[in-house]
């Protein structure tokens, strides 16, 4: 549905995205991760015709978004990270005013305000100014503004930002429901959100891809890399490093804490094997005490982590 291809953008002689290159399947939930700076709103901007790339091209259906930006529009809905509302007019009337610059008919109108109101949890609060509603409230309001004209795709800037725990859970739940219908591209630097919510993540950094795939596909296919915890009595770092460090796949070994004579070790190991065999044979050989051998499951976390932080 969506062809993005070598897409780039300089601000002066910054290089705000650089040859980012995916496509976007219909009914597919993406979220774009990546530190702050890393070059999300400025892809999104882009994609929504916003901003015009310095190169590369962006399909949407059977349009370019340099020839057909206007058609390319009324496809799209899009909520950026500050929702530009009125204040002072009350949500119904805000919502109404909204639905007559999308030239909604009159028989149209109200059941697409009842309709959006249900969907985003609006209806106690539709005749309430909007200034004086909480800041869920408020992106409730820009998504159902976003979501006025029924559009095929909703682009959404830091959606759950500044929310408080059960605000974001509610947002989450609503653009879940969301995406039953629409293809769904956000952008965030919540982990747990883009985990929950989305089928599929493209991790930028520095304006580049650094990943892209499913959850669980990145986290299996991170290269091999994964961590071990050790908890070792009699034992100081520098003979554990003499020790371990010729186990074939362990490529790092730091101290992480010392509790009086227990030492806490943190072992980074590159194998598509797990290793707590070998090294627990190794250790069997000292006169050491192993109180714990832990394998760390494999989180986004340390996914984005490393990818997000290498050479910075």
């Amino acid at each position: 549905m969506i062809h993005v291809e070598n897409l780039t953008k300089y601000y002066s002689d910054l290089c705000a995205v650089d040859q980012i290159s995916f496509d976007i399947q219909k009914g597919e939930i993406l979220g774009l991760l990546g530190p702050n700076g890393a070059g999300k709103t400025t892809t999104l901007r882009m994609l929504t015709g916003f901003l015009r790339p310095t190169s590369g091209t962006i399909h949407i259906k059977d349009y370019n978004i340099d020839e057909h930006s206007v058609e390319i529009k009324r496809l799209l809905g899009y909520l950026p990270e500050s929702a530009p509302l009125c204040q002072e007019m009350l949500v119904y009337d805000y919502l109404d005013y909204v639905a007559n610059i999308r030239e909604l008919d009159s028989d149209r109108k109200l059941p697409r305000i009842r309709h959006l109101a249900n969907i985003c949890g609006l209806n106690e609060v539709m005749h309430q100014p909007i200034g004086e509603l909480s800041r869920g409230y408020k992106q409730r309001v820009g998504l159902a503004h976003a979501m006025m004209n029924d559009p095929e795709i909703l682009v959404l800037d830091e959606p759950t930002s500044g929310l408080d725990p059960n605000q974001i859970v509610e947002i989450r739940d609503i653009i879940r429901h969301i995406g039953e219908e629409k293809t769904v591209i956000l952008s965030t630097h919540i982990l747990s959100e883009a985990e929950a919510t989305c089928d599929r993540v493209v991790i930028i950094n520095r304006g580049k891809i650094v990943a892209d795939g499913g959850t669980e596909t990145l986290k299996e296919s991170a290269d091999g890399r994964y961590h071990i915890n050790l908890s070792l009595k009699n034992a100081d770092i520098e003979t554990v490093k003499k020790e371990l460090d010729s186990i074939e796949g362990v490529v790092k070994i730091e101290s992480i804490d010392r509790e009086d004579d227990i030492l806490h070790v943190r072992l980074t190991c590159q194998s598509r094997a797990d290793l707590r065999g070998d090294i627990y044979q190794r250790i069997r050989k000292t006169d050491w005490m192993l109180l714990e051998l832990h394998r760390e499951t494999e989180t986004l976390e340390n996914i984005f982590r490393e990818l997000t932080t290498e050479n910075s």
